[in-house]
């Protein structure tokens, strides 16, 4: 089909969920995304934050198709090789002891709810526990994770939500010790905000949270859907704090492309869940598990988190000079190639003139141009994403 064949195909039979750009993305490689008409873009949203890799990565596509030739999928009544070696390296790399492997980050965030309820209930049998979620987050539309999404636009429709979920502001720590009780079982949050404007964890802010949390019982979730991966310049964000969560939920990237999520979480926290308690039909199959294995090896062999750290120094330098440059820019906030530039004017404009520039940008919450680009670019990308973002404004 040709391009304005397929947008019409697509306008007639999916549901309205999202408001598409008239483009129709066709292939990809390394940074830069090609539609059907031959346009090429460089890619600054990596599919929000998911193309660790880039495009067309031969390894990782070999890897891919050798394990489509051997097993896509079986039950969880049973094991497989996948499987097993992918948690032993995503415990390895986020410091935790056991992980429930799933299809999606707003999944891994559904469990994670789970294990914590059944923690507590567990301990004092009661349920009638509370969580205490931020303002301004954002962690899936599902219903368990849109109930601790700080945002009532995404909410109001849906009512009611699961109750006991209370919201602080995120940052304030004081805030958080205002709603703390007796039922509190959970603090949910991400370490740093990306829907809602690019918002890293202050360190005070984190480290009074998980003593908080030490204090009075209570378990530290912290989502790393987006911000984790290795796309802070740590496999984790909250490796850079030296603070370390109960339960850590984790997606996009752990699959670079493929649908996978995962929630983890310390060995005393994680038996709480028994056979029954949670499961999932594809969550943990063959396909998935490869394809993040060969992601965790891939992010080894080609040194991504030493490129994250280099580039990403570059970016910040030259994101600074724009702020300096333009009036219209309020500051720039981020952490790693996780980038954000506040504006005073609209970014949607400025987002859909970087488009006609071939470049994809993003937005997060309502005046941020975000910025999550694969995690294997390099500084004349940086510089080429410069020059086509100034085109723009």
């Amino acid at each position: 089909m040709d391009t304005k064949t397929i947008i019409e195909t697509a306008e007639e039979h999916l549901i309205h969920t999202y408001n598409r750009y008239q483009i129709v993305l066709d292939k990809g490689d390394g940074v830069h995304l090609y539609d059907t008409d031959g346009k090429e873009y460089l890619d600054f949203g990596a599919g929000i934050a998911v193309f660790a890799l880039g495009y067309n990565n031969k390894e990782y596509n070999d890897a891919l198709k050798a394990q489509i030739d051997k097993l896509v999928h079986t039950s969880n009544y049973f094991y497989n090789d996948p499987a097993a070696k992918a948690a032993k390296m995503l415990t390895k790399a986020t410091g935790m002891d056991r992980v429930f492997f799933t299809n999606s980050g707003t999944e891994a965030v559904e469990g994670a709810i789970k294990l914590a309820k059944k923690y507590a209930y567990l301990k004092d049998g009661s349920t009638d526990h509370e969580i205490i979620a931020m303002e301004h987050s954002f962690h899936g539309r599902s219903m368990g994770a849109l109930a601790v999404t700080g945002n009532k636009h995404y909410q109001e429709a849906f009512g009611p939500m699961i109750p006991g979920i209370r919201f602080a502001q995120y940052n304030n720590l004081e805030s958080v010790k205002e709603l703390v009780n007796e039922k509190t079982c959970a603090i949910i949050f991400e370490t740093v905000q990306g829907e809602g404007g690019v918002y890293p964890a202050k360190k005070e802010f984190i480290e009074g949270v998980r003593k908080l949390c030490d204090e009075k019982g209570i378990l530290l979730i912290l989502d790393e859907i987006q911000c984790g991966m290795g796309r802070t310049g740590s496999m984790f964000a909250y490796q850079q704090y030296g603070v370390k969560p109960d339960i850590v939920t984790v997606a996009k990237a752990l699959g670079c492309g493929v649908p996978v999520g995962a929630f983890l979480a310390t060995e005393e926290v994680a038996k709480a869940l028994v056979p029954g308690d949670h499961g999932t039909t594809y969550g943990g199959n063959p396909l998935a598990c490869a394809a993040a294995t060969k992601v965790f090896e891939l992010f080894e062999k080609q040194n991504i988190l030493a490129n994250v750290k280099e580039v990403s120094a570059y970016l910040e330098k030259k994101l600074d000079e724009l702020v300096k440059d333009y009036d219209f820019i309020v500051e720039r906030r981020g952490l790693g190639l996780m980038q954000g530039l506040e504006l005073s004017i609209s970014p949607k404009d400025v987002i859909a003139r970087a488009l006609d520039n071939g470049l994809i940008l993003f937005s997060a919450g309502t005046n941020v141009i975000r910025m999550v680009p694969p995690l294997v670019i390099t500084k004349s990308d940086v510089d080429e994403m410069i020059d086509k973002l100034k085109k723009s404004f």
